[in-house]
């Protein structure tokens, strides 16, 4: 039918409502005067007064990128040629997600990591293996939109948000345009410990002369390794908080845990593999169990004990791990992330998300990164290699540094971190300033990339802040 033709019905009479809510000054020109501009209609109060997360995103191609902590050489040979044979005609088409999560799975059982005592036997009894199913794998627009998504489907104003400081900047404006509170624990320092005992706390009761009201946090927050300091939390020591807190959905930031093999992951599996880089696996076990056996019932250790069912999820049903091909696979400009739990929480996460949010080009690249291990094993070892190297010439030129976990370190430059950072940059390096953020104030945070690209940083940063090179 054609619209243009059809015959107009009267319009119908305003609303008292209506004419009694505008404004009477809307589209009045004022003798000598402009037309006095109408306002838009405000936001949710919480977004009103939201600082929105922002990071210096422009201006970064053609120079050596160690801000973002991203893969600096791009991916695999193999995902450029998957992308580059996908038919012109599929441009057209909305994107298809079938085997997505199939390969998801399939790339975790090649996995490296740790394994516990309490499923030391699965290594030799694979058959008994604990199984993920793909409707516990939820598919977002990169990790930063799963973030989004778990505040949007579980947090509420007046919720309370646990989690430490410094860590990854997103979570608080996510937080807060749900209205919640946020309870931010410090790190211990001077080596930015994790503090296991005062998250414990705050998960299993109010403050000590708090009880009237008091209700454990909706959400807790850990970045592991911890970004930015690096802080790396045994994989039984998040097990532990997960099993002491039921009633809060604990979600495990696990972006860089491919460079020190930190992630729970192979934990609930049963998957053998080395140990973490640098870990006391019986240090973290004791210090895990010690500070659960306070509980009445010891619900880590039981949960562990049952660690060998078909559902590696169900002894800690109140748990989600956030993955990405952006710090390895070098797909950060395509988009794709991953969160693995039990399928209830998956569910009501992805419910919140667009049936179409996730491209045909990430999903392209993911299939062909995803069959490419090979590839991120290489970029990692070159990674931990250049790492070392740069560790052996901070040590020897005495510039505080601070590195354990992910691909990433801070450093304390002897002259002010702003024109360190500015002298870099017309070098045509990228850092990350950390001024402002608690604890690390005055620090820069390098990303690590291959050893050429470290030795360049190494010889601009020496030059700039004047060291012996």
């Amino acid at each position: 039918m054609d619209r243009s033709a059809a015959p107009q019905a009267a319009s119908p009479a305003p609303r008292a409502s209506e004419t009694d809510s505008a404004p009477a000054t809307q589209g009045v020109l004022s003798e000598g005067h402009a037309p006095i501009a109408a306002q838009p209609p405000p936001a949710r109060p919480e977004v009103e007064s939201l600082q929105a997360y922002s990071a210096p995103l422009e201006g970064r191609r053609g120079l050596l990128r160690l801000d973002f902590n991203e893969n600096t050489v791009g991916p695999s040979p193999k995902v450029v040629e998957a992308i580059r044979a996908i038919p012109a005609d599929h441009y057209a088409i909305y994107p298809e997600y079938d085997g997505m999560r199939e390969a998801v799975l399939a790339s975790l059982a090649e996995t490296p990591g740790t394994i516990a005592a309490a499923v030391a036997s699965l290594r030799e009894q694979p058959a008994r293996r604990p199984s993920l199913q793909i409707e516990q794998v939820g598919l977002f627009n990169g990790v930063d939109a799963a973030i989004h998504a778990v505040f949007q489907a579980y947090g509420a104003p007046g919720d309370r948000l646990l989690t430490t400081s410094p860590t990854f900047g997103y979570y608080t404006p996510c937080a807060r345009m749900q209205g919640m509170e946020i309870e931010a624990i410090p790190y211990r320092l001077p080596d930015f410990a994790f503090p296991f005992e005062e998250i414990l706390a705050a998960l299993t009761g109010p403050p000590s002369g708090v009880s009237e009201g008091w209700c454990p946090p909706r959400l807790l927050l850990l970045c592991n390794p911890n970004n930015p300091t690096g802080t790396r939390l045994a994989p039984e020591a998040v097990l532990a908080l997960a099993a002491a807190a039921p009633h809060t959905l604990v979600v495990v930031d696990e972006l860089y845990e491919a460079f020190t093999g930190d992630s729970v992951l192979p934990l609930l599996l049963g998957l053998g593999g080395q140990e973490p880089e640098g870990q006391k696996p019986a240090d973290a076990v004791a210090m895990a169990a010690s500070a659960v056996a306070a509980q009445a019932a010891s619900p880590a250790t039981a949960a562990l004990a049952t660690a060998a069912g078909a559902d590696p999820f169900a002894p800690f049903p109140n748990l989600l791990v956030l993955r990405s091909l952006s710090k390895t696979a070098g797909i950060a400009g395509l988009r794709i992330g991953f969160a693995i739990g039990a399928a209830a929480v998956v569910d009501r996460v992805s419910r919140v998300s667009g049936p179409y949010d996730i491209n045909s080009f990430a999903v392209t690249a993911a299939f062909a990164a995803l069959a490419d291990q090979a590839y991120v094993d290489a970029y990692v070892a070159e990674v931990l290699a250049a790492r070392q190297w740069l560790v052996e010439r901070l040590e020897a030129a005495g510039v505080r540094h601070h590195v354990e976990g992910g691909n990433y370190l801070l450093i304390w430059p002897r002259r002010p971190a702003a024109e360190v950072d500015q002298a870099l940059r017309e070098a045509g390096i990228l850092v990350r300033s950390m001024a402002g953020k608690p604890l690390i104030d005055g620090s820069l945070r390098v990303s690590l990339g291959n050893l050429e690209q470290m030795q360049r940083f190494w010889e601009a940063f020496a030059t700039c802040d004047a060291r012996p090179v």
